[in-house]
């Protein structure tokens, strides 16, 4: 619970408020079945009607006193529960901002998507019921229980005998449907993640006529999850039926037994009206705890999924002394020093190995290499997405992890192999790379990135507006605008990662001469798979299978490196062949 207390600092007033509330609204609700017994057994039975009008009048005014509390106590338990939800799903997201890369890949999107919106929701009902349940049953189902002794211990033992029955049923109910809640919120993890892959492939599916086949697969998986909230349900609903049966029983024993005690003469009618409505308050706050319980109880599954991101330590922060020595990248020398890198601490193979480079300032480095040589994985390690396993990576001589994290990724501008774009307009897309940027800026980045003439023959031009992931224009223009906002970062070092892949080679002709001339200070890392794109590169670096295996020229290259050769010579074949 101590994790959650810095999400309620904000509500604490209405968090004393609620509970007092409910101490008012229980206290008012009490004294009426004993005032009713007055009315009964004083006013009615010796026709008193002053008795009748001065205590009706008490309850009137109690009635009105508990309505007010009851709506206050409404009011501030919405308000500190919904505020709760806001700040706990706010306090989510920010967690999850904060993680690196090996932090996401224990989570899936939709996972944390049902985490952050669905498990949130359910713990933000839980804080609603207790402000309002969860103090007033037990409060209620003390104070019945001490009048009820009072008006006939021999009476009250009867609800002595039902209440462990209740209690006993109510734990093994409870004790069974507790894992079904859990793999239910697993089972919605399932649907939304087929919902958002299928959304966000959209066009594949309906490019390859899959429609159907995407239907049956959420049709499957909706149903699993309906499956096992049934059977959640099912087997939580049997706590309202018993909680009848005992109640019901347990009147049927008291108006028996008091019926025989009032012909005696040992009980008056008065007493034993109040004690049947304080019976029924009795059962009623048991009834009250048992769905407390119940919704406790689902929520105990979302709890821990919520805690579980919370309580998710970061593997990629601030080193103690980075603060203090606020170093900056001014000039872009990156070294690489017997770096070894593998995903899972305890996996056993190393996706990188003895990895030693030294890229100078202003360079152009190039990086080639087959699929599944772990190009990308090494240019991440830069800007830190992740850590190394062994070794050290330095930029202008210093560890990179000496570097605050902020003044790192400022000055490490990483395109992506997956271009993402935002919602909102080219402008504000663009300005991701710099807030403060003007309009000159934004425009000279966009003609570095050959985005200007396109951006140009939108009706809306940078105001254009862009769908989600920018699903309105194409692979290359998108490529394009996210190079422009690299750009617009004044990056000390620029790494792009297969960046004009969707782009035409006369296009990332002009590119690669616009970074010549205006980018020729800024240290450039490019990955690519088209020889031609990089050939121009003052240095090539060939990885496989997560080793360097050369480094050198394009000329060096073809003369002295094996694989390299084959790469060249197939695409040029290629080339021939098409042509």
């Amino acid at each position: 619970m101590k994790k959650y207390f810095p999400f309620f600092r904000k509500y604490r007033k209405a968090l004393l408020l609620a509970p007092a509330l409910v101490v008012i609204d229980v206290i008012c609700e009490i004294v009426q079945p004993e005032l009713m017994s007055e009315i009964v057994d004083n006013g009615v039975m010796h026709k008193s009607m002053t008795s009748i009008l001065h205590t009706g009048g008490l309850m009137v005014g109690l009635s009105l006193v508990a309505i007010a509390a009851n709506v206050g106590n409404i009011y501030f338990s919405s308000h500190a529960s919904v505020g709760f939800a806001a700040e706990l799903r706010k306090g989510l997201f920010n967690k999850i901002q904060e993680f690196s890369f090996s932090n996401l890949d224990k989570f899936s999107s939709a996972s944390l998507t049902t985490r952050v919106t669905n498990d949130v929701n359910i713990i933000q009902e839980v804080v609603m019921m207790s402000l309002r349940l969860l103090i007033r049953a037990p409060l209620m189902l003390l104070f019945a229980a001490v009048i009820a002794i009072r008006i006939n211990a021999s009476l009250a033992s009867i609800i002595g005998i039902a209440i462990p029955v209740l209690a006993v049923s109510i734990y093994f109910i409870l004790r069974r449907g507790l894992p079904f809640f859990e793999k239910m919120q697993q089972r919605l993890d399932k649907v939304n993640g087929v919902i958002q892959e299928n959304l966000v492939n959209v066009r594949v599916v309906k490019s390859f006529v899959r429609e159907d086949f995407e239907k049956k697969k959420f049709g499957y998986t909706n149903d699993e999850l309906k499956e096992m909230a049934v059977r959640a349900s099912g087997m939580v609903v049997l706590i309202m039926p018993v909680m009848q049966l005992v109640m019901n029983v347990s009147i049927v024993a008291i108006v028996w037994f008091g019926g025989n005690k009032i012909m005696s003469g040992t009980l008056q009618v008065g007493q034993l009206m109040s004690f049947i409505t304080y019976i029924t308050q009795i059962l009623m706050s048991l009834m009250m705890l048992s769905m407390t319980i119940m919704t406790f109880s689902r929520a105990e599954a979302s709890s821990e999924r919520i805690l579980e991101v919370l309580n998710t330590e970061v593997d990629i922060v601030d080193s103690p002394g980075a603060k203090e020595k606020n170093l900056l990248i001014k000039k872009g020398k990156v070294e690489f020093r017997n770096v070894c890198f593998k995903y899972h601490p305890d996996g056993a193979e190393y996706v990188l190995k003895n990895i030693n480079l030294i890229v100078q300032p202003g360079e152009n480095i190039a990086i080639i290499g087959s699929t599944g040589s772990s190009k990308s994985t090494l240019v991440e390690l830069i800007p830190r997405l992740y850590d190394v396993s062994s070794g050290q990576i330095l930029i202008d001589d210093a560890d990179i992890r000496d570097f605050t994290l902020l003044n790192l990724r400022t000055s490490v501008s990483l395109v992506l192999q997956q271009n993402e774009l935002f919602s909102g307009t080219i402008k504000q897309n663009l300005k991701w790379g710099n807030v403060n940027a003007t309009d000159n800026e934004i425009i000279a980045a966009a003609k570095d990135a050959q985005a200007h003439d396109f951006i140009m023959s939108f009706p809306e031009q940078y105001e254009t507006v862009l769908g989600q992931s920018g699903v309105n224009i194409s692979g290359g223009q998108k490529q394009r605008l996210c190079i422009a906002r690299a750009i617009l970062s004044k990056p000390a070092i620029l790494i792009l990662d297969d960046s004009t892949s969707a782009v035409d080679t006369a296009t990332e002709a002009k590119i690669r001469a616009s970074f010549s001339e205006h980018l020729k200070d800024v240290t450039t890392l490019v990955i690519g798979q088209r020889v031609s794109s990089i050939q121009a590169a003052d240095r090539i670096i060939v990885l496989d299978n997560g080793e360097i295996i050369g480094l050198g020229s394009h000329d060096e290259l073809v003369k002295s490196n094996a694989v390299y050769r084959e790469i060249y010579e197939s695409q040029q074949l290629q080339k021939e062949t098409a042509l």
